[in-house]
Order: structure tokens, then sequence, then C-alpha cells
């Protein structure tokens, strides 16, 4: 008879294996000092402009986690020496967006004021969350300034007195309200037929660096991102990352709401992710617009899970974690 022995079997952990789950009634008593990172919920979409059910995304990356080692081929990295963990989600109000976005700015806060050390990972939700993420961090280091490194389609530059706090408008709320400067946001992967006029004017008044698709190819993926984060390293105190999984093809990312054609390939952004993990000044990343309802397959339920690994690679090069 046939029988499979695992008692001598090497301990290869899946990512869902690795990454420990908070206990509330324990989380008093944890060694936050032993944690490298943290990985944050935030399951809004009632602020989206597209029809999204991006507020199930959190806990759908969760349950992909399983299709996943931890160990990275292309770098010969074992992320599995990281001590991460999950916070779960951030409360959210049934039908006020402005208390639901009050939450996600207390969230962040309460990370910085209480674990300064350890770095957040966000999964969204829509990019609304961004700027309150972003407001929050500033609320807690008042004297630094903050740079952007955004992964987008879009410019996320809609005029606030018509579309409010939406996920159309981050970038703007944030420049508006001078939370940061407009030539401290970078954003790489702008192409088509996807952006009016006037958002490209806006940023061209402000001052945003941006890099469009097309060039970025010309260039090259890793001489693009790597000049954007030392531009911005040598500007600012901390650089956040935020990735709109529309960045992505729409043949690479079917289970985004705003899919273009044109946009990266998977490889392209796991790429700038990994560029940016190894940045000593990168000290917070969110990833937001994915809409596991009209994925495909969960294509990009896996595309959003690698790059979030390919971050976290960067990162622990990054740290020297043995």
């Amino acid at each position: 008879m046939f029988s499979w022995d695992r008692s001598e079997a090497i301990a290869e952990p899946k990512v869902n294996e690795w990454i420990m789950t908070l206990d509330p009634a324990k989380s008093e008593k944890m060694d936050w000092d032993h944690y490298d990172a943290a990985i944050l919920g935030v399951p809004l979409s009632r602020s989206s402009i597209s029809a999204s059910a991006a507020s199930e995304n959190p806990d759908a990356l969760r349950r992909a986690w399983k299709y996943f080692t931890t160990y990275n081929l292309d770098y010969d990295e074992d992320l599995s020496v990281l001590n991460i963990v999950d916070l779960g989600d951030v409360r959210q109000h049934v039908t006020n967006i402005e208390k639901c976005h009050n939450y996600i700015k207390e969230a962040m806060i309460s990370m910085r004021t209480h674990h300064p050390e350890v770095l957040p990972v966000v999964m969204g939700g829509d990019h609304s969350i961004t700027a309150m993420l972003v407001k929050g961090w500033k609320a807690v280091h008042h004297d630094e300034r903050i740079g952007i490194l955004q992964l987008d389609t879009h410019f996320d530059l809609r005029d606030l007195s018509d579309n409010g706090p939406s996920n159309g408008t981050p970038i703007r709320n944030l420049i508006e309200s001078g939370v940061i400067k407009g030539k401290d946001v970078y954003n790489i992967g702008l192409h088509g037929f996807f952006n009016a006029l006037s958002l490209k004017t806006y940023a061209d008044e402000v001052g945003v660096n941006y890099t469009t698709m097309r060039n970025a190819r010309k260039k090259g993926i890793e001489k693009t991102v790597m000049q954007a984060l030392d531009q911005l390293s040598e500007k600012v105190d901390t650089i956040y990352l935020t990735v709109d999984m529309d960045v992505l093809d729409s043949s690479c990312g079917p289970g985004v709401p705003a899919s273009t054609p044109g946009g990266m390939r998977n490889d392209e952004l796991f790429e700038a992710v990994y560029l940016a993990g190894k940045c000593p000044k990168v000290k917070a990343m969110d990833m937001v617009c994915l809409d596991p309802y009209k994925d495909r397959g969960e294509a990009t339920l896996k595309t959003a899970v690698h790059t979030m690994l390919s971050f976290l690679t960067g990162f622990k090069q990054r740290i020297g974690h043995q």
C-alpha cells in the first residue's frame, strides 16, 4: 500500500503559514521590536468612481497567499526570516465615507505612534485610501517631507470640488491640503487615452514628475524607477509607494475595474516594486483598486500577492535580515 511519510520533510512554509495573524487579546504583550512589517487591510470601495468591489480585496488576497511559498527563486531569497504580522482590517462605516477616511487616517496614526519601526504594507480598497494614509503619517511625523512614488495609469489629480475624496483625487487631495509638494510626486505608468488634458495641465502647473509607459519602456523600467527613487531620496525624508493595480495592461490585470490596454506587464511591475523595496527612504506602501469579483482565474489576485512579496524581497535585502 502506498504511504507518504512526511516526518522527514523540510519545513517550507507557504505565505499563509508564515504571516502571523494578530491576536488582539495578546497584542499588548507582543514584542513589537521583533516585527519587520505589518500588513493592514482597508476594505473601502464606496469612494470609487468605477463600480468596484475593491472592499473585498484584502480578504481575497489573504486567501490567495496559499499559492505562494516564501522563497523567491529570482533573487534566491527566503522571506520566512522576516517577521510579518497581519493586523486585520480597518473598520469601515456602512454609508459614511468621511468616517471611513477618518478611521483610515487614525489607523496610520496609531501604527506610527505605537510601532514606528514597523513597515506598513496596506491592502486596499480603492485609491482614495492613499490620501488618508499619508495624512496619518504626516500627523505623526510633522517635520518630515514626504514624497510619493506612484505606479498608475492615471494622474489621480481630479478636482475635489466635483469629485470629492474619491479614488480619482488622492494625489491632488494631498497637494492641495499641503501634505506634499507636487514636485515630490513621481508617477510612472501613465499612458494612452485615459487622462484628460486638463489633468496634465494641472500636473505641469504644480510640478508633478511623470513618465509615460511608452517613455519608461524606451528608457527601461529599472532605470526609470531608480532615477525616480534617487531624485526623491535627495529631496524627501520619506517615500510612500502607492501601487494602483490599474497600471497593469488589461491582459495582465483582468480584475481591475479601470483596466486599460497598453499598461505594464507583470514582470515590469514586480521589478519596479522590488527596486522600491530596496530603497531606504521607502517607508510604507499600498496596493489599491483590485476587484476580486471581476478577476479571471485569480490572475490579478496572484499578481497582487506577487507584487507584495516582490516588494518585501527588496525590503529584506535592504535591511540585511539573516
